[in-house]
């Protein structure tokens, strides 16, 4: 029995770009693709990228496993939701699709580099690569301050992910993005997540802002590059390679680091030639000014560091091992940093 696939989170940022990208990937043989839809709309447009639209109410666990069931998928790549409040019928359910068929099954979750840095607690002072055999340990391990209290959350959610999963006999995957940039290539949402945090913040306070003592970085990845990840994950499993799963079974994507005061700079830049701050000069932050970004952001001053700064260690190895190779340098967010402030700002407007 061949393969069958859902995506979901086709409309989003990553899910769209990975979608647009998946008929010129040439994969291997597979039975059929599907997307999970909410719309009409939705539905007509996946359709444009040869995956056939399928709905599910996620709000009924039953209803998820009866769906895969009776669709007999396969391989999941989970992108709707990294504090995985759906991810244990979707584990179920492809537990129940594997007793009935007899075939190896597979859930990719999509979660984020923040769980693996300093705002869970993460120790920064080395790498921490992404095939570090003791990765759910630490996790597991992780004392998540108070204040970052749906991280708590969305760590646990790693940990039953690969627990689950484990216990059911399905392969899981846990799939960090991180600093991603870039226009996004799908029907859906064109725009990131950091990168637009800074843009939101700065055009409130007039200034692009420091969050952080010293020069701490953080990993990148072109949007490209890490829709070309989850390919390579899904290219070997099509083609019955053990790549490592379970507590085995991390992948960053990733071509490297920068730090946020390089990348502040390049942006500040950006903003101020378009007259989007008063000038390109980078200060430190100071209690007045995170609550007005906060605000910017819809949220608590304290929670500006995690939208925005914070020191992240963590170092890509998996995806290489497998054959993957990102096409966009580290260096090369600095460089691209002007089309993406007007990529922002176009689509904020």
């Amino acid at each position: 029995m061949s393969h069958r696939i859902l995506v979901t989170g086709a409309s989003g940022y990553l899910g769209g770009t990975l979608l647009a990208r998946w008929k010129e990937a040439q994969l291997p043989p597979y039975s059929k693709l599907y997307a999970l839809v909410r719309k009409q709309e939705q539905a007509n447009a996946v359709k444009e990228y040869g995956a056939e639209p399928i709905t599910i109410d996620c709000q009924d666990p039953e209803a998820i496993k009866k769906t895969l069931v009776d669709n007999k998928i396969t391989i999941i790549l989970y992108l709707i939701d990294a504090l995985g409040k759906t991810s244990v019928p979707f584990i179920e359910g492809l537990s129940e699709v594997k007793e009935a068929t007899g075939q190896d099954v597979h859930f990719v979750f999509t979660t984020g580099a923040k769980l693996f840095s300093s705002h869970v607690g993460t120790p920064t002072d080395k790498p921490l690569l992404d095939t570090n055999p003791a990765l759910y340990d630490i996790q597991k391990s992780l004392d998540v301050p108070s204040s970052n209290g749906w991280m708590r959350v969305a760590v646990d959610a790693n940990n039953t992910v690969i627990e689950k999963a484990g216990d059911l006999g399905v392969r899981a995957y846990i799939f960090a993005p991180c600093i991603v940039y870039g226009k996004g290539e799908g029907f859906g949402n064109k725009i990131s997540i950091q990168t637009v945090a800074i843009v939101k913040a700065a055009k409130k306070v007039r200034r692009v802002y420091k969050v952080d003592k010293g020069r701490p970085t953080w990993p990148v990845c072109h949007v490209v590059d890490n829709s070309t990840l989850y390919l390579e994950i899904v290219r070997n499993i099509l083609a019955g390679k053990d790549i490592g799963h379970g507590r085995d079974g991390y992948f960053l994507g990733s071509a490297g680091s920068v730090a946020w005061d390089d990348l502040y700079a390049a942006m500040a830049q950006a903003m101020a030639k378009r007259g989007a701050v008063d000038d390109a000069e980078v200060k430190e932050a100071d209690d007045e000014v995170l609550q007005k970004m906060g605000n910017a952001l819809d949220s608590h001053k304290e929670m500006v560091p995690v939208h925005l700064g914070g020191s992240c260690t963590f170092t890509a190895e998996h995806g290489r091992k497998i054959g993957w190779k990102p096409q966009y340098e580290a260096q090369h967010i600095l460089e691209a940093a002007d089309e993406e402030v007007e990529l922002i700002l176009e689509n904020l407007e």
